[in-house]
């Protein structure tokens, strides 16, 4: 498994050591997660040497889990070793969709451009063309050239809907943790709080993979949860989870100053995927749902937020934000809301 240490990895290596599988955990650092079996072996693997990972691969092995693929370059690395390889699983994204004026991913920020896809999203919906210029259309040439391979090398691509759990590096979760944390008590929605973004928590990924490890096959998956909360849905859930109560003030339509309003989760229309092929040909039935899973998402964000700030914390994320003015603009937040309610009196 290539990329073992990471948000996936930590749950889908024991999710294939309980198989039975002898898992060989690569990742850039080589470590190890407390949880995992004794026998699982963790090997370091620097992803860029061509070298290191045939190496790692040896005389061969029964599948390949590659969970850091982006592009042609990953893609020419596996197919180089097909002779190697009897299966591979490998992680692709939802953002490959496009609607069909082709608009998707990659347009949002433009005007008009923020894609209106049909619910549920199936894997037929069309996709952005391959190419090297964003992730999308990185992502949709390494599902291509590995698709290529066919029967050399059967490829299981599940394009991931908005990875959640502990460990990741750009939790969206952390909008409204943060916000109970600093006792926030007033919040703004766009999108009237509708917006869907269907999420996939890593425990469900780590189904998906630990099914098509047992029947491979030449395919793509979408890869997400039962179901698609919305931003307001969420947000309420994770005030449950921490005992916080929140006045919530809805706008329709997009953030009306900034970032006011916005979320990680923020769209003028749905985006929710369809899971009934990887129930048909795996069989896959969800381990868990959103809400189920919360809890341990909430605490292990709270606890990483006592240890630092959460920019040190999530460089990533804040780095995302840090053109609009930030996350948690709160003075802009109070500075709308004063004068919406001076509005409404």
């Amino acid at each position: 498994m290539i990329g073992a240490a990471g948000l996936i990895g930590r749950v889908a290596v024991p999710a294939l050591a309980r198989d039975g599988w002898e898992v060989v955990a690569a990742s850039l650092g080589g470590g190890r997660d407390e949880r995992w079996p004794e026998d699982v072996r963790a090997v370091r693997l620097d992803r860029g040497d061509d070298a290191a990972l045939a190496a790692v691969v040896g005389d061969g092995c029964d599948v390949l889990v590659d969970l850091v693929a982006y592009g042609r370059t990953e893609a020419r690395q596996l197919t180089g070793l097909q002779d190697r390889i009897g299966s591979a699983v490998v992680i692709s994204s939802g953002a490959v969709y496009e609607d069909d004026r082709g608009r998707g991913f990659d347009t949002q920020g433009e005007a008009d451009g923020a894609p209106h896809y049909p619910v549920p999203i199936p894997e037929t919906q069309r996709t952005v063309a391959p190419g090297d210029a964003t992730y999308a259309t990185r992502k949709i040439q390494l599902e291509r050239d590995l698709l290529a391979a066919g029967e050399s090398l059967p490829a299981t691509l599940l394009r991931a809907g908005a990875i959640h759990g502990p460990y990741s590096r750009t939790p969206r979760e952390l909008f409204f943790v943060k916000r109970a944390l600093d006792g926030r008590r007033r919040r703004v929605l766009a999108y009237g709080g509708r917006s869907r973004f269907h999420p996939v928590h890593t425990s469900n990924v780590a189904e998906l993979i630990r099914l098509a490890a047992l029947r491979p096959g030449s395919r793509v998956l979408n890869a997400a949860d039962p179901t698609a909360p919305t931003v307001a849905g969420i947000g309420r859930a994770i005030d449950a989870v921490m005992g916080h109560e929140s006045e919530t003030v809805l706008v329709e339509g997009p953030a009306p100053v900034g970032l006011v309003g916005s979320t990680p989760w923020s769209g003028a229309h749905p985006i929710v995927y369809d899971m009934t092929a990887a129930e048909r040909e795996l069989g896959y039935r969800p381990v868990t749902d959103y809400a189920e899973s919360l809890p341990a998402t909430v605490e292990w964000l709270v606890a990483r937020l006592r240890e630092r700030e959460w920019q040190d914390t999530f460089p990533k994320l804040a780095a995302q934000f840090a053109p609009f003015g930030g996350l948690f603009d709160y003075a802009a937040e109070d500075a709308w809301l004063d004068a919406y309610e001076e509005g409404a009196q």
